[in-house]
């Protein structure tokens, strides 16, 4: 995302200053009255309200001058977010192939990536039990055959993962090194999305720091499964989209008409006619939220949902330049464009990623069409058979109902009722440093670090609040996310399904919870005995968090502890 001057507030005074309406013209000729009118405020900063100038207190304070001071400041915005990356790499990256195994859906997606990296399309392994030791051997046995199979998923993921296999082999550390990559790109995304949508990287920054330390993000970034990589393209498409907006709004903004003291004011015509000129952000959004699509297919919720949060980005932007039919407006210069650079473009982008089955001869149903004639003969064959093999796929999706023990109701998630538990091994004494008479555990646990999920809970009742009562756009753009990602599985309520689903939207969770820190900190010229207890507040919720990710650390990397040890750490049944 581009450079902007970073700020260390919550919500930014400038930004709520110019989002007051100025004073009406009939307080203006009262003034020879006595009135006093408020402060005169510019369209344009409303339309896009600037980044403050950054407060240098704290290097001058360390002793810096107020020269270097500034200039450290100002580049705080881009060095925050790459220091909070940085952590979330190391710990990621640290270890990141023990265990020596196949944990979980490792089995299919690791092996399925091999395939897609050798035959371009998913080829048939043998049956776990026989396939995975060969694989973990020394030497290695690779019993992979040509013939086509079955798969319930599309193959961007699989193409992600790799990549890795590509660079580093089939192994633990090969086939975890993408997912382990996206999960740090993710943090540091996260940052300045967070740093754009609050105007400020002090926020910015603390959304990126709680992901990092989110337990199930973490996992899931060291696990070879396709769910991290569907958040990875959500949140860059998001990215996108947020980049988009400030870009139209800044043209809406340069077409306003300027009086004679130099101050934009909202105009009808403008806000009706004017053009926002080419929308690339909004293309690329398109292309990611296809990717997302193509690794697995909830995100095609994404696409809907966003599509519909741009249109009313546009409606706002138009009645904010002066629009008296805002929507009638946005109806004949944007929709258009809004659903033609979202819609086809993912949809083109999904059909690209099946390249390698496409080209294909033995790939599962590539020929179906072949030679069969009816309705829908007009259309390419390979087509006809990409559409019965999905419809294939959708039917056993739909119908996978086969009790899983870790399986769970959508219900329980936000409050992580019932986490996944990805591997579990139990060392003997003197087995794996195992040095407890009672015996070890080695668990890894699909857990999002507690007090975050549940204070996550809380902010989205506030960013409820902040958009229904405030009609706060920035609280609507996060609860629109979350719900994309997590409102339709309540459709699958009887399918076999997972708490871990729920890593696409966990960034979307830490923003709320770093914009209810924002609120705790306080409004822009609160008292110093306010701001004292909204930082003191703030200060040990986030403290609280990653005390929690350091207590839980041991179940989210397999280490080997002592089995009372662990049994403390399952602070609910439902956990074990």
């Amino acid at each position: 995302m581009t450079s902007d001057t970073p700020t260390r507030s919550g919500v930014d005074e400038d930004a709520r200053t110019a989002a007051r309406p100025g004073p009406a013209p009939w307080a203006q000729r009262l003034r020879r009255f006595g009135h006093t009118a408020g402060a005169r405020t510019d369209t344009r900063a409303r339309l896009v309200p600037p980044f403050p100038e950054p407060d240098t207190w704290l290097w001058e304070w360390l002793g810096l001058g107020p020269r270097p001071a500034r200039r450290l400041a100002r580049s705080m915005g881009r060095l925050g977010p790459l220091l909070v990356a940085v952590f979330a790499g190391a710990l990621r990256f640290w270890n990141l192939g023990s265990p020596r195994a196949l944990v979980f859906d490792e089995t299919f997606y690791a092996k399925d990536s091999w395939s897609m990296l050798r035959l371009g399309y998913e080829g048939t392994w043998p049956d776990r039990k026989i396939a995975d030791p060969q694989i973990l051997a020394h030497p290695q046995v690779i019993p992979l055959s040509d013939a086509g199979s079955f798969v319930a998923h599309p193959p961007m993921g699989k193409w992600v993962i790799a990549v890795g296999e590509g660079l580093f082999g089939l192994d633990p550390f090969g086939w975890r090194f993408m997912t382990a990559l996206l999960g740090t790109l993710s943090v540091l995304m996260l940052c300045r999305i967070g740093r754009r949508l609050f105007r400020s990287t002090l926020l910015g920054c603390l959304a990126g720091a709680l992901l990092a330390v989110d337990g199930l993000h973490f996992v899931m970034s060291r696990t070879a499964l396709l769910d991290l990589v569907v958040m990875f393209f959500v949140l860059a498409a998001f990215a996108c989209l947020l980049v988009d907006r400030d870009r139209a709004r800044a043209r809406l903004a340069a077409a306003l008409p300027v009086d004679e003291d130099g101050f934009a004011r909202p105009d009808a015509h403008t806000g009706e006619h004017a053009g926002t000129g080419l929308r690339p952000w909004r293309l690329a959004a398109g292309v990611l939220l296809g990717l997302a699509a193509a690794s697995k297919w909830n995100g095609l919720y994404f696409v809907v949902f966003f599509t519909a949060l741009t249109v009313l980005w546009d409606v706002g932007s138009r009645r904010v330049a002066g629009a008296h039919g805002p929507y009638r407006a946005v109806l004949r210069k944007d929709f258009g464009w809004s659903v033609l650079s979202m819609v086809p473009v993912a949809v083109l982008t999904y059909l690209a990623t099946w390249t390698g089955w496409f080209l294909s001869d033995k790939a599962y149903d590539r020929h179906w069409a072949d030679g069969r004639g009816g309705t829908w003969s007009w259309i390419p064959a390979p087509l006809r058979s990409l559409w019965h093999y999905e419809h294939a796929v959708y039917q056993f999706n739909i119908g996978l109902h086969t009790p899983h023990r870790y399986q769970s109701n959508p219900w329980s998630w936000l409050v992580q009722g019932r986490p996944v538990a990805f591997y579990y091994e139990s060392p003997k004494p003197g087995q794996e440093g195992c040095h407890a008479a009672a015996g070890c555990s080695q668990e890894i646990l699909g857990l999002g670090t507690p007090l975050l999920w549940w204070a996550g809970c809380a902010a989205l009742v506030y960013l409820l609040f902040r958009w229904a009562l405030r009609r706060d756009w920035r609280a609507g753009a996060l609860l629109c996310a979350v719900g994309a990602g997590y409102l339709p599985w309540f459709n699958y309520q009887d399918r076999t399904i997972f708490s871990f689903y729920a890593v696409v939207f966990v960034p979307f969770l830490c923003l709320a919870v770093a914009m209810m820190a924002g609120a705790l900190l306080g409004p822009p010229g609160a008292d110093e005995r306010r701001r004292l207890i909204g930082a003191v507040g703030a200060g040990a919720l986030v403290l609280l968090i990653a005390w929690n990710f350091i207590y839980f650390f041991p179940i989210y990397t397999g280490q080997t502890i002592p089995y009372a040890d662990w049994h403390a750490r399952m602070w609910l049944d439902t956990w074990i």
